[in-house]
C-alpha cells in the first residue's frame, strides 16, 4: 500500500526518540500498520545530535508542513500552547491527520479541536499526551469498552512521585529533593506544572473524559501540589501503615464527577503506593472488569516515542476509513450532559491531621469536640512526645466526612490559642472497588 508521510514537528527529546524509533523499526512497524509509515520532514528550529537527519527534508519553520501536500500526518512535539494550537488547528483545516504528545494542548482546547477534525474527518489521536509509553488511553477507550468506568486513579507525574519516594527512602525534606530531581533532569528549572499539580490536572481532565463520555474540563480540576508535604508526614504516613502518594482523581458518583489533583494516603498493601521513583502507575475500575493497573514509564524519549508510533500505526490502518466508522476521540460517540463536575466541598474521603498543640490539660478534648461538632468521626488519634516550647504534635485520622466540613473544623483548630501555627490535612483513599 501507499506510505503514510509524516512530519515530524519539534526535535527535542520525543522527537527524536520518534524519528530514531521509526527508522530504527521501520520493517516491523510496516508490518503492523500495512503500509510504511516514513518520514518525510522534519520542522525545527534546533538540530538533535542524536537524529541522523541528513537523508530528510529540513525546515525551521513547523508551519512549513502545513504548505507540503506530500504530508498525511502531522506529529505536533514542540509543546505549549500557542504555537502548537495554531499549528494543529491549520493541520486540520488542510485535511491532515495530527498525532501529538501534548497534554497541555488537549486538555486546554481539545474540545476545539475534536469539533473541527470532526467536521474535517480528520483523525487526531493523542496517545503520548497521558502516562508516556503506558496505553493507557487505549485501554480506557478501547479495550475497556464494555465497562462502565467506576473511578480512575493514577500517579500521572513522574517528578512528583520521584520527589515523595526519596523523602521517604532518604529522609530528606522536600527542597532537597527537588534540587536532586533537576540536577538529574526529572524536574524542570520552573518546577510549578510538576510539583503543583497542573502536569497531572491536564492529563487527568483527559483521562476522566475517555473514562465518563463526558467534555474535558481541565479548569474544573480542583489541584493540590506537593510542597507543603513534610518529612515528618511521611514518616507518620509510613508508621500507620500508608504512603504518601500524589494522585489524580477521578470518581462518578450519583451526584456527579470527582476531578481532583493532590497528596493522598494510599494504604501500604495498595498496588500505587508500591509504585515508586519515576514510574507513572494508572489503576481503572470497572463494573465488568473490577480494578485494572496499567504500570510503566511515563516520559522519556523512547517510552514516549512508543505511544507516539502506536498512534501513527492507527492513523495509517484508519486514514482510508469513514469518519464515523472510526474510534471516538473520546471513546463515546455521544457525549454526557447530565454528569456535572462537582465542587471540592462537596467531595467525601478521609482525612489525615497533623497540629502542634500546647501541652496542657483540656487541650486534646476541645479538638475532639470541634470534629464532633462538625460531624466528623475520629478513626484513630496519637498523640506524641512534648517538643521543645511545650507543644506536642498530635495525629488524627479521621473516617470519611465532606471536605466542607473538615474545611470548617481545620479553620476552628486554626483560630484556637492552643493551637501553633497551621494544621496539616492530607485526604485518605482505600482504593478499594467501590
Amino acid at each position: 500500500m501507499k506510505p503514510v508521510k509524516v512530519a515530524i514537528c519539534g526535535l527535542g527529546t520525543v522527537g527524536g526518540g520518534v524519528f530514531n524509533v521509526l527508522l530504527r523499526n521501520a520493517s516491523e512497524i510496516a508490518r503492523r500498520a500495512g503500509r510504511p509509515i516514513v518520514v518525510e520532514q522534519v520542522a525545527s528550529r534546533s538540530a538533535n545530535p542524536e537524529c541522523d537527519t541528513s537523508s530528510v527534508y529540513i525546515s525551521q519553520e513547523v508551519l512549513d508542513v502545513i504548505e507540503n501536500p506530500e504530508i498525511d500526518v502531522v506529529v505536533e512535539l514542540i509543546g505549549g500552547y500557542d504555537a502548537a494550537y495554531d499549528l494543529v488547528m491549520k493541520a486540520i483545516a488542510s485535511g491532515k491527520h495530527v498525532v501529538t504528545a501534548n497534554k497541555a494542548l488537549i486538555a486546554v482546547y481539545g474540545n476545539e479541536i475534536f469539533q473541527a477534525a470532526r467536521e474535517a474527518g480528520v483523525i487526531v489521536a493523542f496517545e503520548a499526551a497521558v502516562a508516556g509509553g503506558i496505553p493507557i488511553i487505549k485501554s480506557i477507550r478501547e479495550g475497556l469498552t464494555a465497562n462502565k468506568i467506576n473511578w480512575v486513579a493514577g500517579i500521572i507525574n513522574g517528578t512528583g512521585n520521584y520527589i515523595l519516594t526519596n523523602m521517604n527512602d532518604k529522609g530528606a525534606d522536600f527542597t532537597e529533593m527537588l534540587e536532586e530531581a533537576q540536577a538529574l533532569g526529572y524536574a524542570e528549572a520552573d518546577p510549578t506544572f510538576d510539583v503543583e499539580g497542573i502536569d497531572a490536572a491536564h492529563k487527568l481532565a483527559i483521562l476522566s473524559a475517555i473514562a465518563f463520555g463526558v467534555p474535558l474540563s481541565f479548569d474544573k480540576v480542583y489541584t493540590e501540589g506537593i510542597s507543603r508535604i513534610d518529612v515528618e508526614d511521611i514518616r507518620q504516613a509510613d508508621a500507620l501503615g500508608y504512603a504518601i502518594k500524589h494522585l489524580g482523581i477521578t470518581r462518578r458518583t450519583d451526584s456527579g464527577l470527582e476531578l481532583r489533583v493532590h497528596p493522598t494516603l494510599v494504604p501500604k498493601e495498595r498496588l500505587l503506593a508500591n509504585v515508586n521513583g519515576v514510574m507513572n502507575a494508572v489503576m481503572v475500575s470497572g463494573d465488568a472488569v473490577g480494578p485494572t493497573l496499567y504500570y510503566g514509564a511515563g516520559a522519556g524519549a523512547e517510552p514516549t516515542a512508543s505511544a507516539v508510533i502506536a498512534d501513527l500505526v492507527d492513523v495509517a490502518r484508519e486514514m482510508g476509513a469513514e469518519p464515523d466508522s472510526r474510534v471516538p476521540y473520546l471513546a463515546f460517540a455521544e457525549q454526557a450532559d447530565d454528569l456535572p463536575v462537582l465542587p471540592m466541598d462537596e467531595i467525601e474521603t478521609a482525612y489525615y491531621l497533623r497540629l502542634l498543640a500546647v501541652d496542657r490539660p483540656g487541650v486534646l478534648a476541645r479538638v475532639a469536640t470541634i470534629l464532633s461538632d462538625q460531624g466528623v468521626s475520629i478513626e484513630a488519634i496519637i498523640q506524641k512526645d512534648t517538643l521543645e516550647g511545650d507543644l506536642v504534635p498530635i495525629i488524627l485520622l479521621t473516617h470519611t466526612t465532606k471536605e466542607a466540613a473538615m474545611n470548617e473544623v481545620i479553620r476552628q483548630l486554626e483560630s484556637l490559642a492552643d493551637i501553633a501555627g497551621s494544621v496539616m490535612r492530607i485526604r485518605v483513599e482505600s482504593l478499594e472497588d467501590q
